[in-house]
């Protein structure tokens, strides 16, 4: 852990600024709205550690696999979400000098994410080798009421010198990803045009002809009021901007408002974008920067009064819960179905930015608890339409029949080209399916399981039964040479996790048909020609349900996460030297495959989203003995483990393990933000709060809950949409209270009592 920001619940805010962290406060303090982002780089540039990043969703690039030995049904490409345009640029000239705090003395530096407000400010003095002394004040946002439009306003005070300032605002399309697999720049120029206080750049990417139009317009100020300058021109191959000189005396203030409008062929017809990009940019400019930071505050608000969570007495915990839930709401809107959530969001490129298991997993919970109902209904269709690239999958590794979803996807087909990964976690097939029964059971919307889901469910369930065979030694169905959700096991045999899950699967969609055949005998007619559902693969569902392979130790009361997991040296995580850790920073590959050390809830993952299916005394059996052996080394393992030790009432393990998840990042606790923030496990800091100190469940189609509270804690609330109702719960030593803030009757169930609230009532437990 790496604590150098300063506590506050309403920002995230550094005080003093060290090289060294720059490239975790880029991400950090990043900047979304869920149509594009863009990391926390500096607007003059900055020669010292920088990743510079600008994200547009949707616009990707299939990045030519790099690999050492080709094996059949490796992806050809690992898709790339796009680093786009660098809009944000202004250089500046102190004299003749470029102002590049990597090069200057650097005094009262601040930067704050005001997260309350949607705006990423700072300001510093920078004093130059020629003893010039300047204050910048920048402060800078990406509209979540005009998405396209970003705007910075820019300010530049001489101190103790009167002298000439030269400001360069531009566009620059010249960039490339940092994880290219060969250097490789992705974009091409197709149009620019320069004027007068204005420019615009039109790219294109290579190979899946994404079309980007990003224009510039601009004003300048002199204290508050707007001058006239001369302006120069500068156009490059990829650049487009204007030079203008000004001089100032000490203590005059300059300021420059820039507006930026991005717009993209996913959205408006290639021959229209420029002028579309000029319409939108031209309303923003006419607004005004004031105008739009108030719209940004009051849009803000709205979000906050839907899912905000109050934590007193505990300011880490209060702020680490808020930088989640921004952080959630800048990546994903669910306003367009075509697009999913990728673990780095906006605040960085590794993992390529592509959907992955945790959307299912982690994602909809709070999607569903926080949002119009269609917003997570959104990211089951988006499976639900790239069913027949899982068909295709599957059919690559050589599968006759069934649907394999990916490990990492843009348009459906697998992108992922680590064979562990891309040939063997398949247990993400089940975390498809789960999500698609928490989705109905929370939502009780049976219509989409009808038309959508069941489709998903039965392909899902074709896939498993291909894919388990049957041991003549064990005189039992298994499933061989998987990887689960501990990374740290390749190529294990009977995996408790992905066998559980696959019979679930197989279980639940046969609970599906049933219910259908009875409720609506007509759809189960067409569902059966539609899908060509025949009895006998039901039969051998049913058969691989009754005869599965399950590892256990008896002994020890546990699932085994493997068939061989006792074999190896069982080894205490506080036993390890300190130094040791991380350990995938620390070891050999062969060392970690061969440890008992576990990356994430593996075992524990399956009795999270089935502990409704086990007693407690079999989830304690199994959690005392598998968290002691996690390294927790995914951002994904320590919520999971929150939200159980919540649930066996072990408050201060839940404690703990809520405070690394929710701070993973602010904190820097696995070594690694600065690669980008871990956006899919922030929605499992939400989950730790209201599924785990909330207890929040969903049971025979009524809303449980079950809260305990942190002995840190003075009180904590949250607020929950469930099925058309909107209810705030708050929390405290010595009472529970349930408002019902809709208009008609609750009925809910508060430490295993039913209680009826009528609407726009409080009630105390």
């Amino acid at each position: 852990m790496k604590r150098y920001l300063e506590l506050d619940p309403w920002n995230i805010v550094e005080n003093s600024f060290n090289d060294i962290n720059n490239k975790v406060s880029e991400s950090i303090f990043s900047l979304g709205n869920g149509y594009m982002g863009q990391r926390a780089n500096f607007e003059e540039g900055y020669t010292g550690s920088t990743l510079a990043g600008t994200y547009m969703a949707g616009i990707y690039y299939p990045d030519k696999t790099k690999f050492g030995w080709w094996k059949n049904g490796y992806p050809e490409y690992f898709a790339k979400v796009l680093n786009c345009t660098n809009w944000i640029g202004i250089d500046v000239y102190i004299e003749d000098t470029k102002l590049d705090i990597a090069q200057c003395d650097v005094s009262n530096f601040s930067r704050i994410l005001n997260m309350k407000e949607g705006y990423l400010y700072r300001s510093f003095i920078a004093t130059l080798k020629s003893g010039n002394e300047v204050k910048i004040e920048t402060k800078r946002f990406v509209s979540i009421v005009d998405k396209e439009i970003g705007a910075i306003e820019y300010s530049i005070t001489p101190l103790n010198f009167n002298g000439n300032i030269t400001i360069s605002p531009y566009l620059d399309g010249d960039i490339k990803n940092e994880d290219a697999n060969y250097d490789e720049k992705f974009w091409e120029t197709i149009s620019k045009q320069t004027g007068l206080g204005n420019a615009y750049l039109t790219l294109k990417t290579k190979k899946t002809d994404f079309y980007l139009c990003s224009a510039m317009k601009y004003d300048i100020f002199k204290d508050n009021a707007k001058v006239a300058c001369e302006i120069e021109m500068i156009e490059k191959e990829k650049l487009v901007g204007n030079v203008v000189r000004l001089n100032l005396i000490k203590d005059e203030r300059m300021t420059i408002f820039k507006y930026v409008a991005n717009v993209t062929s996913r959205d408006f017809k290639i021959h229209e974008l420029t002028e579309i990009a000029k319409q939108k940019l031209n309303k923003a400019y006419i607004k005004g920067f004031s105008k739009m930071a108030e719209e940004q505050a009051n849009a803000w608000e709205e979000k906050w009064k839907a899912s905000d969570i109050i934590i007193q007495g505990d300011l880490a915990a209060q702020q680490a819960i808020r930088f989640n839930i921004f952080q959630l709401n800048q990546t994903y809107t669910g306003e367009d179905s075509r697009l999913n959530i990728g673990p780095k969001g906006f605040t960085g490129e590794k993992y390529g930015g592509s959907t992955y298991w945790d959307t299912e997993a982690y994602c909809v919970p709070f999607y569903l608890s926080t949002a119009d109902e269609k917003i997570s209904k959104n990211l089951l269709i988006y499976r639900y339409k790239q069913l027949d690239k899982a068909k295709e999958n599957a059919r690559k590794l050589g599968y006759k029949k069934g649907a394999l979803y990916p490990m990492v996807t843009m348009n459906g087909e697998e992108c992922h080209n680590e064979w562990e990964i891309t040939f063997e976690e398949i247990h993400r097939n089940g975390a498809v399916a789960y999500a698609i029964y928490n989705y109905v059971n929370y939502t009780g919307d049976k219509e989409y399981l009808t038309r959508y889901g069941v489709d998903v469910l039965i392909e899902i369930s074709r896939f498993w039964e291909e894919r388990v065979n049957y041991s003549q030694e064990k005189n039992k169905y298994v499933i061989l040479g998987v990887t689960g959700p501990n990374e740290y096991e390749n190529n294990v045999n009977n995996n408790w996790y992905t066998n559980r899950i696959a019979v679930w699967t197989m279980e639940y969609t046969i609970k599906v048909l049933s219910n259908i055949k009875d409720e609506e005998p007509k759809k189960y007619e067409d569902l059966i020609k539609k899908l060509k559902i025949q009895v006998s693969e039901v039969d051998k569902w049913k058969d691989i349900i009754e005869n599965m392979f399950y590892p256990k130790n008896e002994k020890l009361g546990i699932f085994l996460q493997q068939d061989g997991y006792m074999d190896k040296e069982q080894i205490l995580v506080d036993a390890l030297p300190k130094e040791n850790l991380p350990i995938n920073k620390h070891w050999s590959w062969d060392r970690i495959l061969r440890s008992c050390f576990i990356k994430q809830a593996d075992v524990l993952q399956g009795l999270y989203f089935l502990q409704h299916l086990y007693d407690l005394e079999t989830i304690r059996k199994n959690y005392e003995f598998y968290e002691p052996r996690t390294v927790h080394e995914s951002s994904l393992s320590p919520c999971i483990h929150s939200i159980l030790a919540s649930k066996l009432d072990m408050k201060e393990k839940a404690y703990e393990m809520y405070l690394r998840t929710s701070r993973l990042d602010i904190d820097n606790y696995n070594d690694d933000t600065e690669d980008g923030c871990h956006i899919t496990s922030m929605a499992g800091t939400w989950m730790s709060i209201v599924e785990g100190f909330g207890g929040l469940k969903v049971k025979d189609d009524i809303l449980t809950l079950d809260p305990s509270i942190p002995k840190e804690w003075q009180l904590f609330s949250f607020k929950i949409r469930y099925r058309g109702f909107l209810i705030k719960v708050k929390v405290t030593e010595n009472s529970i209270e349930i408002t019902n803030d809709s208009s008609e009757k609750l009925h809910i169930i508060v430490k295993k009592k039913d209680y009826i609230i009528l609407g726009s009532i409080t009630i105390k437990v």
